[in-house]
């Protein structure tokens, strides 16, 4: 199995090949998906759809791409690994698995994932 490309893997470990946020503009079923959550947040009306979401920049190109269309563009974790270490992925920090993302971790599977597939690549280095 090959490694998985390290651009599509957020910098806190979530995998963004996977993300329909991120695939959205490009990913039928993902678009349906990301309208149909952005309505139930109140964030577009019933008779809005994609192409208001992506006029709106709502849409992401993952940590490692323009922050301006970054999800979540003062994330604590991209801002620490980032902006502060200038780090790629948390697994390259001196003191991974810090306290704060463990806690993050805790907080559901998904992020438990995230945290598990950040510890693979800082063990195959």
């Amino acid at each position: 199995m090959s490694a998985p490309d390290e651009s599509l893997i957020a910098v806190c470990g979530l995998d963004c090949a996977a993300c329909d946020i991120r695939r959205a503009p490009f990913d039928e079923a993902a678009a349906r998906a990301v309208v149909s959550w952005y309505r139930e947040q109140g964030w577009l009306e019933e008779d809005e759809g994609l192409e208001q979401a992506l006029s709106r920049g709502m849409y992401c190109l993952g940590c490692h791409g323009e922050r301006s269309l970054h999800w979540s563009a003062d994330c604590w974790i991209l801002q620490c690994c980032v902006d502060d270490k200038g780090l790629q992925h948390c697994s390259e920090c001196d003191v991974f698995p810090c306290e704060r993302l463990q806690e993050w971790a805790g907080q559901n599977e998904g992020y438990a994932q995230a945290l598990q597939r950040l510890q693979r690549m800082r063990a195959e280095g």
